[in-house]
């Protein structure tokens, strides 16, 4: 016979004396909730609250009210087992539990029904790898992995813009962040111009990318990138400052008319257009600049917290909007004042931010919040060497972004004039796109539960995107890369207007975006190890995709714990992985010797 009270009992003792909180969020402190209710009823009640009693956040009226709503609810899912987990999170574990499965008791929930535990045993003599574990995973401190995240491969040659630009990174961490601040911008300014189809929706370039890297890191280059778009934005409000002369001129003519007035249209206060949108700004700002301006605009903000602090003001909750804007939804407020309606029926907007490690968090708060999964996420190292900063061609750098940017304009308003570019993947391409998102999502799966699977769903959408803006920029070069659209009609051809062209980007492009999606997918698991888990309870990190990526598709324990020295990562760390994979299916034990082939 077991005693599930006296597992309890021994354990709440275990975790007092380690000063542990094991339920430091709401979602951890129902479950001790239902999980203690459940099997030991109201006798129970003292050990829950004497596991609450560590967190800093402890109200005890709430914990009472909790535990009793618990005792008459129906939660028979959730056991003791739980609770065991929890600690073991935190480091607290005992051994020898007693016997295999509940005995009823009798509270005031009435009599808890004979059914078998679900938690797991955590006696050494049931743990089938216990004997290759010495101890628990253990984190890097700070906010580095143990080794660095990869890089974009360097070799190849991107079109002739995009060269130009990531040329003035002085390291590859600092290349890579130009080239994607790059294709960010210059994607946000062709919304109107290129589109390809993907998910059965037509998808604009528009793209959200989040910079982070520890302060003095070199993440400022992207300020650089900013300048590229600026001409734009310097046209659209000189254009809105002359409307704004004509529109004063006319109010005052027309509040001169006095009674006459009636007779006469009042002017119309044109719209107050821009392209570059401030990140401080409230719910209803945003969504004005967004309207006025057609649906279209860049947030750029070189301070990550710029924006989270005006998300989380009272007028601010405009993580919705960033949300419905990735996927082109629709946009629309209404003002109670004067009972005023506006809406924008697509909208394309886009979003480069940087920022700290610290800043993710009040942004993005889970992987749940939704945000996580539509942003391209890229962490520099910290800077680890001095560095000389004298630079001995004295280039203006600034000045060649500004010149880069006028150039960038005049290309893009010939574009305008030319109509609208569709990006066609052929069938080999759509072959190996699907072969190569399938097989992430498979080992993500496997590796991070469901916790990642939007990530890698949205990350094809923003592999699609990419494609589109170097197809865009590669066909600057090559005219034979566009074509008139196969379903314009003849006499549109005979006349020489062509509305619409096919575009196609060529296999070497293809494949050096596709090039992009395994650095992009790791950095992102990185960034995920920075959020609380509102799905998983056992991170799954770069560290480990990286590790077992190495590794072939079979291979000993042996070259694994090699692997694993050579990298800095602990040996328990790296046998707890290997472990948690087997146990989920994405390894597999070949002969119970210490081989094991993936899955």
């Amino acid at each position: 016979m077991n005693n599930p009270l006296e597992d309890l009992q021994h354990l709440t003792e275990a975790v007092r004396m380690a000063g542990a909180d094991i339920a430091p969020t709401y979602i951890e402190y129902v479950q001790l909730a239902f999980a203690i209710a459940n099997d030991c009823g109201e006798a129970g009640r003292n050990d829950f609250l004497s596991l609450c009693s560590l967190s800093s956040k402890y109200n005890e009226r709430n914990a009472q009210t909790l535990f009793s709503n618990a005792l008459r609810a129906d939660k028979e899912d959730i056991h003791l087992g739980s609770v065991f987990h929890l600690a073991e999170q935190c480091g607290v574990k005992i051994s020898g539990r007693s016997g295999s499965r509940p005995v009823k008791t009798t509270g005031t929930a009435g009599t808890a029904p004979d059914f078998p535990h679900t938690y797991a045993r955590y006696n050494k003599e049931d743990d089938s790898l216990s004997d290759e574990t010495n101890g628990e995973e253990q984190l890097t401190e700070g906010s580095d992995p143990y080794s660095p995240l990869p890089t974009f491969p360097q070799d190849y040659v991107w079109p002739e813009l995009l060269e130009r630009i990531i040329s003035f990174g002085k390291k590859p961490e600092q290349r890579d962040i130009l080239l994607l601040g790059a294709l960010t911008v210059l994607g946000s300014s062709l919304s109107h111009t290129v589109r390809c189809q993907y998910g059965r929706k037509w998808q604009a370039p528009c793209m959200q990318t989040f910079i982070v890297a520890p302060s003095a890191s070199g993440k400022g280059a992207l300020t650089w990138v900013r300048l590229l778009i600026e001409p734009i934005h310097d046209k659209i409000r000189a254009e809105v400052k002359e409307a704004m002369k004509t529109y004063r001129r006319e109010k005052a003519s027309y509040d001169s008319l006095g009674k006459e007035r009636k007779n006469q249209e009042a002017p119309v206060l044109p719209p107050n257009r821009m392209f570059l949108i401030s990140g401080n700004n409230t719910g209803t700002g945003i969504l004005q600049n967004i309207m006025d301006s057609n649906g279209t605009g860049l947030i750029c903000e070189s301070e990550a917290d710029t924006v989270s602090t005006a998300i989380g003001t009272e007028f601010g909750n405009w993580s919705d909007t960033l949300r419905k804007a990735f996927d082109h939804d629709r946009l629309s407020y209404n003002r109670r004042t004067d009972r005023e309606y506006q809406e924008v029926g697509r909208s394309y907007l886009s979003v480069l931010l940087s920022g700290t490690p610290a800043q993710v968090k009040p942004l993005i708060p889970t992987a749940e919040n939704g945000l996580f999964s539509r942003q391209n996420f890229y962490y520099m190292p910290r800077v680890t060497q001095w560095a000389d900063q004298f630079d001995e061609d004295e280039i203006d750098v600034d000045e060649e972004f500004r010149l880069m940017g006028k150039e960038w304009k005049s290309t893009l308003d010939k574009l305008t004039l030319q109509g609208l570019f569709t990006l066609k993947l052929t069938h080999d391409q759509k072959k190996q796109f699907n072969q190569q998102f399938d097989q992430l999502f498979h080992r993500s799966g496997k590796i991070n539960s469901n916790e990642m699977n939007s990530s890698v769903i949205r990350l094809a959408v923003n592999t699609c995107r990419m494609m589109s803006i170097v197809a865009i920029l590669r066909s600057l070069e090559d005219a034979s890369l566009v074509k008139p659209d196969a379903h314009l009609s003849p006499d549109n051809l005979k006349d020489h207007i062509t509305p619409r062209w096919d575009m196609v980007i060529t296999d070497n492009d293809f494949h050096a975006v596709l090039s992009l999606v395994e650095p992009l997918y790791l950095h992102a698991t990185h960034i995920l190890s920075f959020l609380a888990s509102s799905v998983i309870k056992r991170r799954g990190t770069a560290d480990r995709e990286m590790l077992f990526a190495e590794m072939k598709d079979e291979f000993t324990r042996q070259l694994l714990l090699e692997k694993t020295h050579e990298r800095g990562i602990p040996e328990s760390t790296a046998l707890t992985w290997l472990k948690r994979l087997t146990k989920q299916g994405a390894l597999v034990s070949v002969d119970g010797k210490g081989t094991y082939r993936k899955s």
